[in-house]
């Protein structure tokens, strides 16, 4: 399936059946489902956009949570930016998934949340009583830092 970002050359390696992606972040290969396939993607064009994957932290428990999130970018003083949530390009991106990755933001004060499936990007952004929420990948101009 055709997804909505630039291309790139990505690794991927066979073993035992099962294929893997290379992590550039995690520095490693692991396994290639859908959802990783967007995530690699989506690492990609955050870099090709001038975002540090330095900063970028992935598959972590959210706190006080027993949820995970795919990944999080942070601003130099350490502090959470953006979250991001990947999912695989045959998952609708419906208002019920919009309103479960919003809620994450009771549990980790983040201003903006990056919700994809690699053919749609809603960015959602915080304000002090509402969210904003447009269909466009993150340049880092539009992300507080």
């Amino acid at each position: 399936m055709q997804l909505n970002f630039d291309k790139f050359n990505f690794q991927i390696k066979t073993q035992n059946n099962r294929n893997y992606i290379w992590d550039k972040v995690r520095k490693g290969y692991f396994v290639l489902t859908p959802e990783e396939y967007v995530r690699q993607h989506c690492i990609h064009q955050l870099e090709k956009n001038g975002f540090s994957l330095a900063r970028l932290s992935i598959e972590q428990n959210l706190p006080k949570s027993k949820k995970r999130y795919d990944a999080i970018l942070y601003d130099n003083a350490g502090k959470p930016q953006l979250l991001i949530e990947c999912k695989a390009p045959t998952v609708h991106l419906s208002t019920k998934i919009i309103e479960q990755v919003t809620s994450y933001i009771s549990l980790l004060e983040v201003p903006n949340i990056l919700l994809t499936n690699g053919r749609f990007h809603f960015l959602i952004k915080r304000s002090v009583k509402e969210l904003e929420i447009t269909q466009e990948f993150p340049e880092l101009s539009s992300i507080s830092h």
